[in-house]
């Protein structure tokens, strides 16, 4: 019997190894634009006059079930490495009481830096800060809404940061990527997703949602490749921030 291995085996492995990282940095992009999409085009054909508004109305929505397959891959890729994907969100026990008090210090900059340069941005683009809020959240009943924010807002928690920190950029280090090269990539990649939560083709919406986050998420990433074992911590902060969407829509969809 022979032993020897299978060279295309081989290559065909190695290839995933450079390739991977990139496709799970473009993966949530291109999930969310095709998904609004996917309900679109199914609105459209049960005669919905305005299928991509409805589409984008139902945006949480849809991220959800991308974080759903997001977090089956996530499994799957780790599995393949030999690892368990939730091992990520271990805490070390030796160091909690310092970890919380790092992230509670540290929440102090990164609230700032996630909240004003979306006022800042929406106001320079649009000459009024609150003129883009009606674009995330069209007529919905809330009843429906609500428990959609609610699971949204855990699902981003438990795919989101590990997505792009904990498991892509690494890779790319691997890889031969510089650190700062890597993060960046993690970073503007987080920040873009956005345009498609929900997606509008219009210019200066895509440039506000594609920006408004890259502040914050340069910051995450740059913290969590100091300290990774602050991801836990990081992931439950970042679920909490999203939760605060469900007051955003009762405020818009009562107002």
């Amino acid at each position: 019997m022979s032993t020897t291995a299978d060279p295309s085996s081989s290559f065909t492995a190695n290839r995933a190894l450079l390739v991977t990282p990139w496709l799970v940095l473009a993966s949530r992009l291109l999930l969310f634009a095709g998904l609004q999409v996917t309900a679109a085009a199914v609105l459209a054909a049960t005669g919905s006059t305005r299928a991509w508004a409805e589409s984008a109305t139902w945006w949480p929505l849809s991220i959800t079930i991308a974080n759903a397959l997001g977090f089956a891959w996530l499994t799957r890729l780790y599995r393949a490495e030999g690892q368990r994907y939730l091992d990520v969100f271990r805490l070390d026990r030796a160091q909690w009481g310092r970890d919380l008090l790092t992230v509670l210090g540290l929440v102090a900059i990164a609230a700032p830096l996630s909240m004003l340069p979306n006022p800042l941005l929406a106001t320079a683009l649009f000459g009024d800060s609150q003129a883009v809020v009606p674009l995330l959240f069209g007529p919905s009943p809330a009843w429906a809404m609500v428990p959609v924010l609610a699971v949204f807002a855990l699902s981003q928690g438990l795919v989101e940061l590990p997505t792009y920190f904990a498991y892509a950029t690494p890779r790319l280090e691997r890889l031969g990527a510089p650190t700062w090269a890597a993060i960046g990539a993690g970073a503007l990649m987080l920040s873009l997703q956005h345009i498609a939560a929900p997606l509008w083709l219009e210019g200066r919406y895509l440039l506000w949602r594609g920006l408004m986050f890259l502040p914050f998420a340069l910051f995450v990433g740059i913290v969590l490749r100091w300290r990774p074992r602050l991801l836990p911590y990081l992931a439950v902060v970042h679920a909490l921030m999203d939760l605060s969407l469900i007051a955003l829509y009762l405020t818009v969809s009562t107002g």
